[in-house]
């Protein structure tokens, strides 16, 4: 690869105006530099300033240039004053003498990188000190993308730039790196770990390094807005114009059906693609399209919630999500092991997971993320997934299929055939213009009574257990095993007259675990349970009933250790014994000394319940006129 510079990073000098732009020298592996002196610092003001905004203006030794920029809202030509500053570090002094203003929050050396359309992470070239992006030749995949954005290319041309520009960015060269530049030790950076660094860096347009050590999806979210709006000529809302006058902050989320409880043979489990971004993308979710100004867009409304969507425009967020979402499905996903070499599939597989990561946070942000925050917007997001959810559950009804159990993307059909399936997800397409595909098939699969928790196994033998108590993270791995134990039982299970005898083996395998319980014969690591604390320990300490957790770090801290909120608690459930005048049930598994110390029947008791919530569906009667404890 001939010698590039790639957009690094970019910097701002606190005692003056210059900006410094960093390059990264694939030839030399070394960073360079380009200093920019005649960029100014600014914000955004109505148009025209009053006296005293003026006054503050002169004081500050300010300047002013009236300005054109686009309303996201109304698409209308706004008159604006652009407010600038000599001295960056008097525009936020400054910024206080204004009532309103806009895109003050922006760093001033990012504002210049959106406002010269520079693409952290991208190839350029340097022509009389201006940065000129580098376009690597695609010929050889053109024809292939053209084929697979074509529909795109004619009904929807703005979204087919969109996904061009995003297909051309991610196809450009990346450079071998030295760790050292990133702050880590080591010569090369791993492959996968740089594909990723400079694939975010492009999409997002984040500097290399923020890209390489980030995990706020947020901030890279934002950053795609801002470039986008920037890039377009339009005025970057204020977050309280953004949330369009909605203070609260409960939104109502994911719809689950109630799951029939019970056992199941052959569960098909199909999943909507993408549901929240798909629904972004398809019914035009965007900030400027959730309750437009148009009259005529007002009987376009959203089942359950008092907003609609308008019918003229199509939305930037909509547009932006839904082309990482088509590059995704459509284009990455596909060609991955496709006749492709190591480096391009390991860019392919890359892209897909990161364009997953992307898309899957859209929802999120728009909840109460400060700058992106929309509630309306997700309110909105959040409505359509429902009402898909419902949707699909009725058309599969009417195709004579029998749903059990719905859960925010995702619908359980009981012994549903092949063609029954082709069916649903045909219909689903025709009707909600939504992608829906089989994503697993069980072929034993318990429903408990409970939401979000179940177990399958699947086809080839594998367990996929969900929220149940005996597998929560904090259960101890005595209850969890002996789940597992019982599970396991269950994997060659093909029919009912098999699950009868299965039975009858998960009922030995409890009695064992009972065995090992009574005569001590199980070791203190696997009765440990783990809580995390959710109070401070300290205040929670003077409550008159002290939960176990509290119990435990109030023995920790009189012990000498350090123990605050957000910490795990590791503890042992012992027999009652009187600790500073109050009964204590638990001690810190470093304070058990002797195996006579612990509660066997507490144990009993809690493995009874863990059990019973997946064994009563089963048909497994733990109670038969007497305690669990009587099989013990």
């Amino acid at each position: 690869m001939s010698a590039m510079l790639f957009l690094w990073s970019s910097s701002a000098d606190k005692d003056s105006r210059i900006i410094k732009l960093d390059f990264y020298d694939s030839d030399k592996q070394r960073i360079k530099s380009l200093s920019i002196g005649d960029y100014k610092p600014y914000f955004l003001a109505p148009h025209p300033l009053s006296e005293e905004e003026q006054e503050a203006v002169l004081q500050h030794h300010g300047s002013v240039q009236e300005v054109s920029k686009r309303d996201l809202f109304s698409d209308q030509l706004l008159s604006l004053v652009k407010v600038e500053c000599l001295d960056p570090r008097l525009l936020l002094k400054l910024n206080k003498y204004f009532e309103r203003s806009w895109e003050i929050e922006i760093p001033y050396d990012r504002s210049y990188i959106f406002d010269e359309n520079l693409i952290f992470g991208a190839p350029y070239t340097l022509h009389s000190g201006q940065p000129i992006l580098v376009k690597e030749n695609l010929s050889k995949m053109e024809g292939k993308f053209s084929k697979s954005f074509n529909e795109e290319r004619v009904d929807n041309p703005k979204k087919f730039k969109q996904i061009q520009e995003w297909f051309e960015l991610c196809h450009q060269p990346i450079p071998d790196v030295i760790a050292e530049l990133f702050g880590d030790n080591g010569t090369l950076l791993d492959s996968e770990q740089l594909t990723k660094t400079f694939l975010l860096s492009r999409l997002v347009n984040i500097p290399l390094p923020e890209a390489h050590r980030s995990r706020r999806v947020s901030e890279w979210i934002k950053s795609m807005i801002y470039t986008h709006l920037r890039g377009h000529g339009y005025l970057i809302p204020t977050p309280r114009e953004l949330r369009k006058g909605f203070e609260g902050s409960r939104v109502p989320g994911a719809l689950t059906i109630e799951p029939m409880e019970g056992t199941y043979f052959n569960m098909v489990v199909c999943d909507f693609e993408s549901l929240y971004p798909s629904c972004i993308d398809r019914f035009n979710l965007s900030y400027e399209t959730i309750d437009c100004f148009h009259e005529e867009c007002k009987s376009n409304t959203i089942s359950e919630i008092d907003h609609h969507i308008c019918t003229r425009r199509r939305g930037f967020y909509s547009l932006l999500i839904g082309a990482l979402k088509d590059l995704r499905i459509r284009w990455f996903k596909p060609i991955q092991n496709i006749g492709l070499t190591s480096r391009d599939n390991e860019l392919a597989q890359t892209a897909s997971r990161l364009l997953k990561l992307i898309t899957v946070s859209s929802y999120g942000v728009t909840v109460r993320i400060h700058g992106v925050a929309c509630p309306p917007l997700a309110e909105s997001i959040t409505a359509f997934g429902r009402w898909a959810l419902r949707s699909a559950w009725k058309i599969a009804e009417e195709l004579g299929m029998v749903p059990v159990y719905g859960d925010t993307d995702s619908i359980f059909l009981d012994k549903a055939t092949d063609g029954q399936v082709t069916d649903l997800i045909g219909e689903v397409k025709q009707r909600l213009g939504l992608d829906l595909a089989i994503e697993k098939r069980y072929q034993l699969c318990v429903l408990s009574s409970a939401k979000k928790a179940y177990f399958g196994i699947e086809e080839d033998g594998s367990l996929d257990l969900r929220g149940l108590t005996a597998v929560k993270s904090n259960a101890p791995d005595f209850i969890q095993n002996t789940f597992r134990r019982c599970v396991e039982v269950l994997r060659s299970v093909r029919n009912m007259e098999e699950y009868e005898l299965a039975k009858s083996e998960i009922l030995q395998v409890v009695k064992d675990a009972k065995d090992e319980l009574r005569r001590r014969n199980v070791h203190l690591q696997e009765l440990v349970y783990s809580t995390k604390l959710y109070h401070d320990p300290v205040e929670k300490s003077t409550s008159a009933i002290l939960p176990q957790a509290y119990q435990c770090a109030k023995q920790m801290i009189d012990g000498g250790e350090v123990v605050k909120r957000g910490d795990a608690v590791r503890f042992v459930k012992v027999r009652p014994f009187n600790y500073q005048g109050r009964k204590f049930t638990v001690k810190p598994v470093t304070e058990v000394k002797n195996a006579s110390e612990i509660n066997i029947e507490d144990y009993i008791r809690n493995l009874s319940t863990s059990l019973e919530q997946i064994f009563k569906p089963m048909g497994i009667q733990l109670e038969q006129g007497a305690k669990l404890s009587d099989w013990f």
